[in-house]
């Protein structure tokens, strides 16, 4: 069978890729080994998702009565893992049921099973040979295997984190990524004692110093304590070894640094500290093969994965335009949420460009003190001369969503003088992008 585009994998970057390929008229088939939806919507993002705001609920009600509701008995309190669990399968069995009527409307083939890629012209899966005149490999990462003196047993992956009938007593969840502070902070809001191992001290690659800051303190207020991935020697009698102490632990959650799924390929690809390398339009080292995804490491979050899937398959209808890698928004759904997009404060000074910060509290607006989600704030960062935004973070309940406002704004090369012009409805906590504006050509409103 000859397809326009043969899609492998059917995660973010896949499921998206062919419902776009299909709607564009491209004769498409999507292989998928596992479930449609990838990691991200079954196991990853989106479950965890619901997991962390079940959490949130069962922490927000023991203040439920500063807001004037009694009645509830903080001691009878408990969280309800297999309850919350079936809450986030109900959302993924919609979401994914949803997606699959979205690629049959869409004229896609859905074919199961494991992909070979053949050469530039056809793919293989099982005894099926799929002839394709544009391959996009959509196939994502995997948590890398944890090199510690453990028992294997103690080790659990995100996948079978779902499975579990009850949740540790003391868990550790080790990584240094969004996933790995989610997890964390689960487990914190659910009233489980939780630790963090991470490497190097690093909370999150390419986060600003300010907001890596701001979570070390969060999560001490929390306490949640931080401590090194390499002082772990040893396991012993239900605790972990460490270099000066002994760190009670029933689980290890492992939320680790992530390495590309490469499928077999006839033809190797070029590959880049284990992705596969790609160039501006997304294009392997064989020109009609494209990747996308976690599995080209430009980027491992789902919006990213989309957005290059999207992109892919404009380059193969004829828009050769180059994807843009720089403006993409780094999320974490913690509580509360943090998010930001375009330079960090290290990455100007290290392009000598002469810039102003302005920052803005929540506790100075409306809607976060009615709301009582106060802790948090606005940061953004702009060059001087003209007063073009090149950095924005925000912490915040919703900063997830509110930092689409400052994907626009750096993508038009917005100034200071725009943010502050946009009108915000009152009260909401995006007031804080006016407030910010204001602040950075020295008149603010409201401090």
């Amino acid at each position: 069978m000859s397809y326009d585009v043969v899609i492998i994998g059917a995660g973010p970057g896949g499921y998206v890729s062919a419902i776009r390929a299909g709607q564009s008229g491209l004769k498409t088939a999507l292989v998928e080994k596992a479930s449609i939806g990838g990691m991200c919507l079954n196991w990853g993002c989106v479950p965890t998702k619901s997991l962390l705001e079940s959490a949130k609920r069962f922490h927000l009600t023991k203040e439920a009565a500063a807001f004037g509701v009694d009645g509830i008995d903080i001691d009878k309190l408990s969280f309800n893992w297999q309850t919350a669990v079936k809450r986030s399968v109900k959302i993924v069995q919609r979401l994914t049921g949803g997606i699959g009527y979205l690629l049959k409307k869409n004229g896609v083939e859905i074919v199961d099973g494991v992909a070979i890629i053949n050469g530039r012209g056809s793919v293989s899966v099982a005894n099926r040979l799929l002839d394709a005149k544009h391959i996009i490999i959509a196939t994502g990462s995997r948590p890398l295997g944890l090199n510690l003196p453990v028992p294997e047993e103690l080790v659990t992956g995100i996948e079978n984190f779902l499975t579990m009938e009850v949740l540790p007593e003391k868990p550790v969840v080790v990584g240094n990524g969004p996933h790995a502070l989610e997890l964390a902070q689960f487990f914190n809001l659910a009233g489980i004692e939780v630790k963090l191992a991470v490497p190097e001290q690093i909370l999150v690659p390419r986060l600003d110093l300010r907001i890596s800051s701001y979570i070390a303190k969060m999560f001490k207020k929390a306490k949640i304590e931080i401590f090194d991935l390499h002082e772990i020697t040893g396991y012993e009698d239900g605790e972990l070894l460490a270099a000066d102490r002994h760190i009670p632990c029933d689980k290890i959650i492992n939320a680790s640094e992530r390495e590309a799924v490469v499928p077999e390929s006839l033809e190797p690809f070029d590959l880049q500290d284990g992705f596969i390398k790609v160039d501006g339009f997304l294009r392997t080292s064989i020109d009609n093969v494209f990747a996308v995804g976690d599995v080209n490491g430009k980027g491992n979050l789902a919006h990213i994965a989309s957005a290059q899937g999207l992109h892919a398959v404009n380059v193969i209808n004829g828009i050769q335009k180059p994807f843009d890698f720089k403006n993409s928004p780094l999320n974490i759904y913690t509580y509360p949420e943090i998010a930001q997009v375009g330079l960090t404060e290290a990455e100007i000074k290290d392009r000598d460009v002469p810039y102003k910060v302005n920052e803005f509290p929540l506790s100075a607006n409306s809607k976060a003190l009615i709301e009582g989600h106060i802790d948090g704030f606005i940061r953004l960062l702009s060059e001087k001369k003209y007063g073009e935004v090149l950095g924005v973070q925000i912490v915040a309940d919703h900063a997830t969503d509110m930092i689409a406002e400052a994907v626009l704004m750096i993508n038009m090369e917005g100034t200071i003088f725009d943010v502050a012009q946009t009108i915000h409805a009152h009260p909401t906590v995006s007031e804080i992008f006016m407030e910010a504006g204001f602040d950075a050509f020295e008149q603010p409103v409201h401090i």
